[in-house]
């Protein structure tokens, strides 16, 4: 009996639990795949990583991409998964581009990125780089800038954009869960796009820098200072603009937050600190299916109206065309179902009759007769003894002895003169030898 496989460690890790579920707010939040495509380039692969950071925690951090992978791959995970936006990086020869697609059936929006920037060369040029990592447990708040122009290609954009991220209710938000802020700035007069994300700080205002240590838990260096006051009233020559910060960066807070010193109804100033990457975005195409479809808006190439109901006429067709070739081919596959059903019924029969034929016994003395023409004799088809096993032919009962013609071979050597020729020079018929203490002859074969 074969031995009973066991479960390993990551499947008995993904056995479904009734308590795992997600909650619905979770369910209902966009997710997102963000691969890339085309030639292979090594910052392309580093700025999709970077990009899947900004996505987070709604996004597949840790996806594997293959070239044998396709979109439409992708496109049959995403209702298992929930996912409702992917984000594609590809390179060719001419350009570097972005599109953006709702998944299942579309739209799909194209940008071509003229220039970008990693988060890590983003965070080396910087003199005190900023690092949280609690900021990726909550996704970012979007924030769109210039995006009230004439155009419906813009309030599409738009929308699209904001609907990659999950909605913000006011009422209900904890500022604590705000941590992250993207940013897309849309440039009218060169019709380009900047794409920032900064990490959000919040520190109380109106207190010193000395008070600011004590408050946010840094333990300062009071090694020169007989008193805890001389520290706190020691201005060590600081100018102003490092007490308090620009105003229009206080606020005051609904909530109380969890770091040191931000309370409610207190004022407290709002600090980014850039985590990126950076991307220069143009919009170029909007089509209406999923990489594919009629053309909306092309910033490039203009159509006539004629040209346009051309376009679309060809794509019904097109349409019109796949759906009759899956129907053609829906049918063809019921049908061979259906022969391979009627040839296996077929065979089953044959095979039946086969062994139907196989079973029915065989009358030789019948086929003899109507082959040759007269009835055969009696011992030609007789049946066979059961009794008898052995196949050796019977004992003659005349004979007198089981080995009667053995004894009178014997008898007739024994009787015969011997002459010389019987004997060799040296030799005889017998040999000399003796076996063991009883001395027997033994005889030459």
């Amino acid at each position: 009996m074969a031995k009973k496989r066991k479960k390993g460690r990551s499947a008995k890790k993904n056995i479904p639990q009734a308590g795992n579920e997600e909650p619905q707010d979770v369910l209902q939040a966009p997710h997102s795949f963000v691969i890339h495509r085309g030639l292979p380039c090594p910052k392309l692969s580093d700025l999709t990583r970077d990009f899947r950071k900004i996505m987070e925690p709604f996004t597949a951090m840790n996806l594997k991409e293959r070239k044998s992978n396709k979109i439409k791959d992708f496109v049959s995970l995403s209702g298992v998964f929930h996912v409702s936006h992917m984000a594609v990086f590809n390179r060719s020869k001419e350009q570097v581009s972005w599109k953006v697609a709702r998944l299942p059936r579309g739209p799909t929006m194209t940008f071509k990125i003229h220039q970008f920037t990693l988060a890590r060369d983003v965070i080396t040029a910087q003199r005190k780089p900023y690092m949280d990592d609690k900021a990726y447990e909550s996704a970012p708040l979007v924030v769109l800038n210039s995006f009230s122009g004439e155009g419906k290609h813009l309030k599409l954009m738009a929308q699209m954009l904001q609907n990659m991220f999950p909605t913000i209710n006011v009422s209900t938000v904890k500022l604590a869960r705000i941590r992250r802020c993207v940013l897309f700035s849309y440039n009218p007069s060169t019709k380009l796009i900047d794409v920032r994300h900064f990490a959000i700080r919040v520190q109380p205002v109106g207190l010193s820098r000395t008070v600011k240590k004590l408050i946010t838990g840094k333990i300062p260096n009071m090694a020169k200072c007989e008193d805890i006051a001389d520290f706190i009233e020691k201005a060590n020559g600081l100018s102003d603009s490092e007490f308090e910060d620009d105003e229009t960066n206080h606020v005051v807070l609904p909530q109380d937050l969890p770091s040191r010193g931000n309370m409610q109804n207190q004022k407290s100033s709002i600090k980014l600190h850039e985590l990126g990457p950076r991307m220069t975005i143009q919009l170029m195409k909007i089509e209406e299916g999923l990489f594919n479809g009629e053309v909306l808006f092309h910033e490039l190439v203009v159509k006539t109206e004629e040209e346009k109901d051309a376009i679309r006429r060809k794509i019904e067709k097109r349409k019109w065309l796949k759906q009759e070739r899956k129907e053609q081919q829906s049918q063809n596959k019921l049908k061979k179902e259906e022969d391979k059903e009627k040839h296996k019924q077929k065979c089953l029969q044959g095979m039946k009759v086969e062994k139907a034929a196989e079973e029915e016994p065989e009358d030789d003395a019948e086929y003899f007769k109507e082959e040759v023409g007269i009835e055969p004799d009696r011992e030609l088809f007789a049946p066979a003894d059961p009794k008898r096993v052995s196949r050796k032919r019977p004992a003659d009962p005349r004979a007198k002895g089981k080995d009667s013609k053995k004894r009178k071979q014997d008898k007739d050597n024994n009787t015969r003169p011997s002459s010389g020729k019987d004997f060799k020079k040296g030799k005889s018929k017998f040999s000399r030898g003796q076996s063991g203490k009883g001395g027997k002859k033994k005889f030459k074969k």
